[in-house]
């Protein structure tokens, strides 16, 4: 992932007596030290008159250090794989999933702090319960889906931010239930709508190479939407797929077989 400004990541504001308190109150939600928070102080405390008593309160911007967003996708396993042959859905680290009302409690009582934190007025709702295991071994995630107005800014281009936001989200619920949750973030089912528009890209881009015989190089994209690609046509027998190019410019290549 290349670096990215502040814009594009995502922040909550935290309040406390003193900016201290505001920061060590982030610090111990996001599970990350002083050092690695990176913050603006949007409010400080005043003093009276005498300069003896502090009033109101301080509040701080923090934003997840991208750092710690990229070592951490690669822990969980969402990176992306290089060839369809090595197309597999993410791995999470070595910690047990954790399903079930404990885990929608606390997903949905933290996704609305959060965006309380952020200023917007929207609701969160379960688009799907998981926890349901499926032929391939694989149990379904938790689904939760923010709705109301004007919310591009948590999609952010080709839904980066919201990619951001789901790891921030899941990391902090980590740090609550001691173990990695398996759990999906929406946003106005943007997710939903935006995979399926890649898919049927990938089928109709196979076809065409079936019935030309020219490899066909998808535009650039980001990795979570590079492995829809990969996935999309892993079980093609006469199509697979390979990525080239370099960080921003990486896309992928649909080829016969």
């Amino acid at each position: 992932m290349s670096e990215k400004s502040r814009d594009a990541r995502p922040s909550a504001d935290y309040s406390g007596k003193t900016v201290d308190e505001a920061l060590k109150r982030a610090s111990s939600e996001l599970g990350l030290t002083l050092d690695e928070l990176d913050y603006q102080v949007i409010k400080e405390t005043s003093r009276t008159v005498l300069g003896l008593v502090r009033t109101g309160e301080a509040i701080v911007r923090v934003w997840l250090p991208v750092s710690i967003i990229d070592a951490d996708l690669e822990e969980a396993g969402e990176v992306e794989p290089e060839a369809t042959s090595e197309a597999k859905a993410a791995v999470a680290p070595s910690v047990p999933p954790a399903h079930g009302a404990k885990l929608e409690h606390v997903a949905e009582d933290l996704v609305s702090e959060l965006l309380d934190k952020m200023g917007l007025l929207a609701a969160v709702e379960v688009s799907d319960p998981g926890g349901v295991v499926g032929k391939d071994g694989e149990t379904s995630p938790l689904v939760l889906n923010i709705v109301g107005d004007d919310l591009g800014m948590l999609i952010g281009r080709r839904g980066e931010t919201l990619r951001d936001l789901q790891f921030l989200v899941r990391l902090m619920i980590s740090r609550k239930i001691g173990s990695w949750p398996n759990l999906l973030l929406d946003v106005e089912g943007y997710k939903a709508r935006r995979e399926s528009l890649l898919r049927g890209l990938a089928e109709r881009m196979a076809e065409q190479v079936k019935r030309t015989g020219n490899a066909v190089t998808l535009e650039p994209m980001p990795a979570h939407e590079r492995r829809i690609i990969h996935l999309a046509l892993h079980n093609d027998p006469d199509v697979y797929t390979e990525s080239t190019g370099e960080d921003e410019e990486r896309k992928v290549q649909i080829l016969l077989r």
